[in-house]
């Protein structure tokens, strides 16, 4: 049962009016009219306001105390959480040569009258490979049933339009593939194919819903092909010159016919009931290739809902103790390697100095400060008299004179990052050969600073595991809290026998699910994976906390993937395409 909290004062503004009505009596008894309408009772319902006034505050001073308490412990609001986006830049012409996207790129949402732009930066260095296609091969059916056979091409009678050839058998069978091979990796760059195919040569087909699928050979683990997304496709499924584009995914090298490349194929898919409902058909003779040219037209790349300032002069140290500077810019982010703190001191060059969450362990010579994220607040350690008459310092001072500036520091997050599709549409960067850039998927992840009641709902948690793990709860408990915009479960286990032949003392197994942007689409496996660089965190994080008799191993789950294959009647009157919409969505 909970404990009761009692107000410190429960009268409201009504009550003490009536109580000092009921005492107008008791001091003066000529007083009898006690309408509103009388001036003394206005004065009364006056002082009435101001008193409900000062009792308001004085039943919020539990509520302080307790903010206080968690002040003490060391507990923090939050920083915001920055939503991530990838972010497709399209070069206005293929090029012969690399094209560097470099990280800190900006891109930007439209500003108009009511709202700022909204800006994000790219997180690491893309480069478009120029698309050195090195092989083309085909895949059709033998004359034994369920046996295929590949072809390979010659590529350059194929680019000077001398090597047409049916590109899947002479009817098209399902699996039937046309590949083409790239030396380089292609991941995440946008490809455009220029086809020249005999004139309507894949008869039987709707153009507009071609029977085949673009495929990219897969780094994912256990997938060897995952579908591309496509740009566009102007061949009219294959029976004309045109050009098709592809946003490819993360690539690895597969060998094909023994050839060991970076692959992408068209394969001929097996329709659905659906999609034959829909209109899509079968090849009824295969299409014709005649000639063929492949480039680099652009690149995706992640982005990230922040800006970053560099070298931000803060001010000179006066040479005392508890000095406070503001940077410009808020709320600040986490910081990463690099964003910190340099102090110029004349003739002894710059020093870095390290931000800490407290001064409680900093001694004198510590070069040590402390940085709020909301306020963008720089603190140095105070001078603290001690009993015995001496001063002591908590962390180093920046003698007088010094020149503070601030390398580098990253602002922004926010749910107003959580942007659409389409909306990350401005280049604020000038880069050489790109000509627009885009945002094929929204913004995600995105989080406003921690709220005050949510700490104060989080301090007790803290305080029950004490930033130790020692139960199963308190790993998946910390755990949550070093990642809480990317992490969406956590498990933690220990091995058992069957496992792994014999229990291994002290070991410990957490197992990360990522969070997923939007659950009810379609999952991609790619989104199943936790960065490298999260997975790094967490891991360092986990081991600081752990008891010295364990051994934490973070690792990501092996997920069993499930297909549903259901025959379903709809009832009498009820609408068929809107209850196989509903079972989709359901599924």
């Amino acid at each position: 049962m909970a404990l009761p909290a009692p107000r410190l004062d429960d009268r409201h503004f009504q009550d003490i009016v009536d109580e000092a009505k009921k005492r107008i009596p008791h001091y003066c008894e000529e007083w009898t009219d006690h309408n509103v309408s009388d001036p003394g009772v206005t004065l009364i319902e006056l002082f009435a306001w101001m008193t409900d006034m000062i009792l308001y505050r004085l039943n919020q001073v539990p509520d302080r105390h307790y903010i206080k308490f968690m002040e003490m412990l060391g507990i923090r609001l939050r920083e915001p959480v920055p939503a991530r986006a990838p972010v497709t830049f399209w070069l206005s012409a293929p090029q012969e040569t690399k094209a560097l996207i470099p990280a800190g790129t900006e891109v930007a949402s439209t500003q108009t009258e009511n709202e700022a732009s909204i800006v994000f930066t790219t997180d690491e260095n893309f480069i478009v490979h120029p698309a050195d296609l090195t092989a083309v091969i085909t895949r059709v059916a033998t004359r034994e049933p369920g046996k295929k056979q590949y072809n390979t091409h010659n590529l350059r009678r194929l680019a000077s339009g001398f090597e047409g050839f049916e590109i899947y058998s002479r009817v098209p069978q399902i699996d039937d593939a046309l590949y083409f091979g790239f030396k380089e990796d292609m991941s995440h760059h946008l490809i455009g194919l220029d086809l020249d195919y005999d004139q309507a040569g894949g008869a039987g087909i709707d153009p507009t819903l071609p029977p085949y699928t673009w495929e990219a050979s897969s780094a994912q683990k256990g997938i060897r092909w995952e579908p591309c997304e496509l740009e566009m496709d102007t061949t009219k499924g294959m029976n004309s010159a045109g050009r098709i584009m592809l946003h490819l995914p993360r690539m690895a090298k597969l060998s094909v016919n023994e050839e060991n490349y970076y692959w992408i194929r068209a394969r001929v898919k097996d329709i659905t009931p659906r999609e034959e409902t829909e209109g899509m058909a079968p090849y009824q003779v295969s299409p014709k290739l005649r000639q063929a040219a492949v480039a680099s037209w652009g690149g995706t790349t992640m982005a990230t809902h922040r800006q970053q300032a560099k070298d931000e002069f803060l001010g000179r140290s006066d040479g005392s103790a508890g000095q406070r500077f503001y940077l410009q810019s808020t709320p600040l982010l986490d910081r990463k390697p690099g964003e910190q703190l340099l102090v110029h001191v004349e003739g002894r060059g710059r020093e870095i100095w390290q931000e800490v969450r407290d001064f409680a362990e900093s001694r004198s010579t510590d070069n040590h400060y402390m940085l709020d994220s909301a306020t963008g607040e720089i603190r140095f350690g105070p001078a603290i008299r001690q009993p015995d008459g001496t001063i002591k310092l908590y962390g180093n001072i920046p003698p007088r004179g010094a020149n503070l500036i601030f390398e580098r520091y990253s602002f922004g997050g926010g749910q107003d990052g959580n942007v659409q599709r389409g909306v990350i549409n401005t280049l604020k960067t000038a880069i050489p050969y790109i000509s627009r850039v885009s945002n094929r998927r929204p913004a995600w992840g995105g989080m406003d600073a921690e709220s005050l009641e949510s700490a104060m709902m989080r301090a007790p948690l803290l305080l029950r595991s004490r930033d130790r793990a020692v139960t199963e709860s308190d790993f998946e408990f910390l755990a949550m809290q070093a990642l809480p915009a990317s992490i969406g479960r956590v498990k933690c286990l220990q091995p058992r026998p069957a496992d792994e032949g014999r229990v291994v003392p002290g070991q410990i197994y957490v197992l990360v699910v990522p969070k997923v942007p939007r659950p009810s689409d379609y999952l991609d496996p790619n989104q199943l994976e936790l960065k490298k660089d999260d997975m790094d965190l967490l891991s360092a994080f986990m081991d600081e906390r752990r008891l010295l008799t364990t051994r934490v191993s973070v690792r990501e789950p092996a997920y069993t993937w499930v297909a549903v294959k259901a025959m379903l009647r709809p009832a009498p009157g009820a609408d068929p395409r809107a209850l196989e919409n509903e079972i989709l969505r359901r599924l």
